[in-house]
This record gives structure tokens, C-alpha cells and sequence, in this order.
């Protein structure tokens, strides 16, 4: 396990855990970003932020600090 932050662009991954809590960890659950959703890191920004996700066939953008605090399961 590791967190998304780390996935390298054009992996999927598997959320183990959500680490964002209050308005924004709401946001995020309500757009499908839970445990057991598979997601595709498809682009990191050359210093790392933002890291873009494909998520339910859409793509969605979230801060270095956000990526840091969710733990996926890289699949092979």
C-alpha cells in the first residue's frame, strides 16, 4: 500500500483509505472517491500538484496535500 501521492502516471489503483475529513473529504465521497473505488493517475504535475485522477469515467484534480492523505493498493 502506498499513498496516491506516490502512484506513477497510467496506474491504477485501489483506495484502501480516505484520510480527508470535514466539507472536502464529503465533496470528495459524493463524487465516488471511496474505499473499494478503482481510479487511474493520469497526469502529476512536475512539482507534484496537482495529481490528476480518472474516477467513474471522469477526471478530477486534487492538491499534493489531498493525494497525500488517501491510500490506495497499486494493481498490477
Amino acid at each position: 500500500m502506498t499513498r496516491l501521492a506516490d502512484v506513477e502516471p497510467g496506474k491504477k489503483a485501489r483506495i484502501v483509505h480516505m484520510g480527508i475529513k470535514g466539507p472536502a473529504g464529503r465533496r470528495y465521497r459524493e463524487m465516488g472517491l471511496v474505499r473499494g473505488e478503482t481510479i487511474k493517475v493520469i497526469r502529476v504535475a512536475p512539482l507534484g500538484d496537482p495529481v490528476e485522477i480518472e474516477l467513474k469515467g471522469y477526471n478530477l484534480s486534487l492538491r499534493k496535500e489531498e493525494a497525500e492523505l488517501i491510500i490506495v493498493e497499486v494493481m498490477k
